[in-house]
């Protein structure tokens, strides 16, 4: 079977080259290979590899820098996508894409529904949903959220990296979503993609939580790894006071019911999957 995976560096990049099944023929591209602004140089590739699967998991992910760069944010997020779909038909791959809860509005107070309206309130969240519509009716189109591993630049990471630093860290308490573990997700997008599922389709691990209820559960879970030396206050503020240019969707949770029923089993809570991370980082140095 083979894979050609965009975006292979990433944290997705490295969760589905890790989970792939054995009989995985890979071939892996990342910026420092292959230009994803350049059209001509994706088409060429796709019809040189000729994958029987293709993930996208390449993205313009610097969500406040999108604010001022929109245009260049919808190259990769958008025009990219539409450029890798039709790339993918022509050579018969099923083509599989990761778009974010960013699509959403945050306004609902209940989980998203797959098919439910996307209104997006930033520049992130509208190239993101023009990746989607770019993406076709048969790819493989699945949203996700809050995603972490245990290398690349993440929240975890961050974090640990801040109450090692800080006397106290101060930690947005308003916004609700789901973290979600980079290899875990990867292996449900394995799964679906030879299923051959398409459509669109919602994927984070189990339950929900706050930024600041993420953060506090990375010290508990980091001291009790050896990780951290010692526990700072976790203060709890408002988006108010903490303002970036980009607006965040408030309430960001998606319902992954159907998704889970299509795996066979629910994602373990994101808590066991931070243990999981925590563990790995804690085994590795």
């Amino acid at each position: 079977m083979k894979i050609l995976i965009v975006g292979g560096k990433g944290q997705l990049g490295r969760g589905l080259a890790a989970t792939a099944p054995a009989d995985a023929d890979i071939v892996s591209h990342d910026i420092d290979t292959l230009d994803i602004a350049d059209a001509a140089a994706l088409s060429a590739c796709v019809a040189d590899v000729r994958p029987d699967i293709l993930f996208n998991a390449a993205a313009y992910t610097a969500v406040d820098k999108a604010e001022s760069e929109e245009d260049a944010a919808l190259v990769v997020n958008g025009t990219a996508v539409g450029t890798l779909a039709n790339a993918a038909q022509a050579c018969g791959a099923r083509f599989v894409h990761v778009s974010t809860d960013f699509v959403f509005d945050g306004t609902c107070g209940v989980p998203y529904a797959p098919d439910a309206a996307p209104n997006p309130v930033s520049a992130y969240g509208r190239t993101k949903l023009a990746g989607e519509q770019a993406a076709g009716q048969d790819a493989l189109i699945v949203r996700t959220a809050w995603v972490y591993a245990p290398t690349g630049g993440n929240f975890v990471r961050t974090m640990l990296r801040l109450m090692a630093e800080r006397p106290e860290v101060r930690v947005v308490a308003d916004q609700i979503g789901t973290p979600t573990y980079a290899p875990g997700l990867a292996q449900a997008l394995w799964t679906l993609a030879r299923d051959g599922v398409t459509g669109i389709h919602h994927y984070t691990d189990s339950g929900a939580a706050s930024w600041y209820d993420f953060a506090v559960a990375i010290q508990e879970e980091a001291l009790a790894k050896g990780l951290l030396e010692r526990a700072v206050p976790v203060i709890p503020i408002t988006t108010a006071e903490f303002p970036l240019p980009a607006r965040r969707p408030h309430y960001s949770v998606l319902d992954k019911s159907s998704t889970f029923a299509a795996l066979g089993a629910p994602a373990p809570h994101w808590r066991s999957n931070l243990r999981v991370m925590l563990g790995e980082i804690a085994a590795n140095g």
